[in-house]
């Protein structure tokens, strides 16, 4: 099966203890993802931040560290009930709640950002998805995201690599299907109306002390790619 998205339910309860190696890999992209946000964004404190496809939490945390209003929404019960507690135990006053992004649980133009990462990839349906985070955008919001390339080597490193060989991801997590090119992201977004800022590679840059993968800037968007686009 492709794209099991089981999976985020299955681990749910080890989000945050470090026994997953999958886990700890999407923590390690926090850092990295925030680096390359923080290029576009003025400022975090005081914005209202959607983090759409929030998991247990990782990147929502980085943010109200950061002084935003965040709100996680994700479609995982399980996820979202790891994610409150971890907040609460963190004293994090963030604003879970369970919720698709074909159908984000949010009012028309009541956010900010929109903060969209390790999600594009997945969602059942894409055009749908993108219209969503149009609606709950102001006027002028900022819609940042990291995607997966659809090309022959993103399909091989992270699904081949990643998932059958190095097992750095469980199997299933990815369907080669669902990637999406910069430029069909691009004309999906312009069509929408946003203006759409340059794409960034985003990839492995070094280990760890527990010899896991870090990330950062990479050269090449044949993989994993970045970007932003501004609401008109």
């Amino acid at each position: 099966m492709r794209n099991d998205l089981s999976i985020y339910r299955t681990y749910a309860a080890n989000w945050w203890d470090g026994s997953q190696r999958f886990l700890r890999l999407l923590h390690n992209l926090v850092p990295a993802r925030l680096s390359l946000f923080d290029e576009v964004v003025d400022t975090w404190h005081g914005e209202t931040v959607l983090d759409l496809g929030c998991g247990g939490g990782f990147m929502a945390e980085a943010l109200a560290q950061r002084g935003a209003n965040v709100i996680g929404v994700d479609p995982v019960e399980a996820a979202v009930v790891a994610a409150r507690a971890h907040a609460g135990e963190a004293g994090l006053a963030i604003d879970y709640r369970v919720g698709s992004g074909e159908a984000i649980p949010l009012a028309d133009g009541s956010i900010d950002c929109v903060v969209c990462v390790d999600v594009l990839e997945h969602v059942a349906d894409i055009d749908r998805v993108l219209d969503e985070i149009v609606r709950v955008l102001k006027p002028n919001g900022l819609f940042l995201f990291d995607t997966i390339n659809r090309t022959r080597l993103a399909a091989f490193v992270i699904v081949h690599l990643g998932e059958s060989v190095l097992r750095l991801l469980p199997r299933g997590t990815h369907d080669p299907a669902k990637f999406i090119t910069p430029a069909e992201l691009s004309g999906k977004l312009v069509a929408r109306g946003l203006s759409v800022g340059p794409f960034v590679g985003l990839g492995p840059c070094g280990l760890n002390r527990r010899l896991d993968i870090t990330f950062g800037r990479f050269p090449s968007v044949q993989i994993m790619y970045a970007g932003h686009a501004r609401k008109g």
